[in-house]
């Protein structure tokens, strides 16, 4: 039985329970079988959440190996860079080494 169904049915039996035409021994066998409809939709409800809580996990998983690949990458790109580097000994605008007169 799927979840509408179950509700559909839960729907139909509270409407014939509205009506006040309903004997003592109907009464109790409706009332047991809206206790089990209710069990079974609460096991569809927490079924579903569960498999919606893996989904978002799997994509956080998803998410963060992508930005753990991103940031390997730009570390890989700034030791491997082609770039001139800025990198002077006697520091910026000073000579490596001294010159001699």
């Amino acid at each position: 039985m799927t979840y509408n169904e179950a509700i559909q049915e839960l729907e139909t039996i509270l409407r014939s329970l509205e009506t006040d035409q309903v004997d003592v021994d109907d009464l109790t066998a409706r009332a047991e079988r809206s206790a089990e409809l209710i069990r079974l939709c609460r096991h569809k409800l927490r079924h579903a959440e569960a498999s919606l809580d893996r989904v978002f996990d799997s994509l956080d998983e998803d998410e963060e190996d992508l930005d753990t690949e991103e940031d390997e990458e730009a570390d890989d790109d700034e030791e491997d860079s082609d770039e001139p580097n800025d990198y002077q000994p006697g520091g910026p605008g000073r000579p490596a080494q001294p010159r001699l007169f």
